[in-house]
């Protein structure tokens, strides 16, 4: 698909509007949304209170929404019963608050059938929106045909998570012929790229999202993307960044994002915070997709250092 220069220079436009008028866009997805870890004890069997802790930790911080499980959930390592029970887990600790979620239907093998019964089940038990990933290894005509299907099986907003070779045109042509496609989480090429093209071609209509830990958030914004997905650990940080970017405090929105960047420049720091920050138990480990690797364990020295930092951050953190 081609772009001409009135269609990027309408995208360009699109991302300036004032945030008054992008408050008033129909976008069920909005802010920061961080992928939950997915907690487990040493044995590996999931700490269902820890995972739900994670969910009064983004409430307290005031952040837009948590998903469940995606990729640094270890998604494709959950039974279909861990899935279930820790989605109802979620989806009970966040009844009647304000931060959103949103939970992963995806299934290893790209069983269709098992995703649309997941998605129904989410629905069922008041999940906010769904995402996914699509069918590893597909043709765009089953790409197509998997996300109608998911998105047909509830009512409920869905986000695509765009990989690998997933292209700009694909996205687009999702979201002309599923109607609830309302995101997308574009980990896909380069999203800094793709992003004008994305908001020129849906008319501004598909919320664009990023992953990537968050670490080009402050770019985005400028781009006019909708949110981000980075990890929980300082998810009220990163939303009191985004929001005072739509504010218009863009001075006081970057000094923030470098709170953040000079925090996350700490070896370890990302599995570590939420035990830092008391949220989750020393003893936990947390589960990790076949192939990653191992963070190197942090001494007391490593541990000790986080901590300090964290504390250097407190005038500022909600949790």
């Amino acid at each position: 698909m081609k772009f001409d220069r009135r269609q990027l220079l309408g995208a360009a436009a699109a991302a300036a509007l004032p945030s008054a008028l992008r408050a008033q866009e129909a976008h069920p997805f909005r802010g920061l949304y961080p992928i939950a870890w997915t907690p487990c004890s040493p044995d590996n069997r999931i700490d269902l209170a820890a995972l739900a802790a994670q969910v009064d930790f983004c409430r307290r911080g005031g952040v837009a929404g948590l998903v469940w499980p995606q990729n640094a959930s270890a998604w494709s390592t959950l039974t279909d019963q861990e899935w279930s029970d820790g989605a109802k887990a979620l989806l009970a600790a966040a009844r009647g608050g304000k931060t959103k979620l949103v939970i992963g239907v995806q299934s290893v093998g790209g069983d269709t059938q098992k995703s649309v019964a997941r998605a129904r089940e989410a629905a069922a038990g008041g999940a906010d929106g769904i995402i996914s990933l699509a069918p590893e290894h597909a043709t765009s005509q089953a790409v197509i045909d998997y996300y109608k299907a998911i998105g047909a099986a509830t009512p409920l907003p869905l986000m695509a998570q765009a990989v690998g070779d997933f292209s700009v045109d694909l996205i687009v042509e999702l979201f002309h012929q599923v109607p609830s496609l309302r995101a997308v989480k574009d980990e896909a090429g380069n999203p800094l790229a793709r992003a004008p093209q994305l908001l020129a071609a849906t008319g501004g209509r598909l919320a664009d999202f990023s992953g990537g830990g968050g670490r080009t958030m402050l770019t985005e914004m400028g781009l006019g993307f909708s949110g981000s997905c980075p990890y929980v650990g300082l998810a009220d940080l990163y939303q009191q960044s985004f929001d005072l970017w739509q504010a218009g405090r863009k001075r006081e929105s970057f000094d923030m994002f470098g709170r953040i960047s000079a925090y996350n420049s700490i070896p370890g720091s990302n599995e570590y915070t939420l035990v830092a920050r008391g949220v989750f138990a020393e003893t936990l480990v947390m589960r990790k997709a076949p192939g990653a690797r191992d963070a190197a364990p942090l001494d007391a020295g490593q541990k000790q250092f986080i901590r300090e930092a964290l504390a250097l951050l407190k005038p500022w953190l909600r949790a």
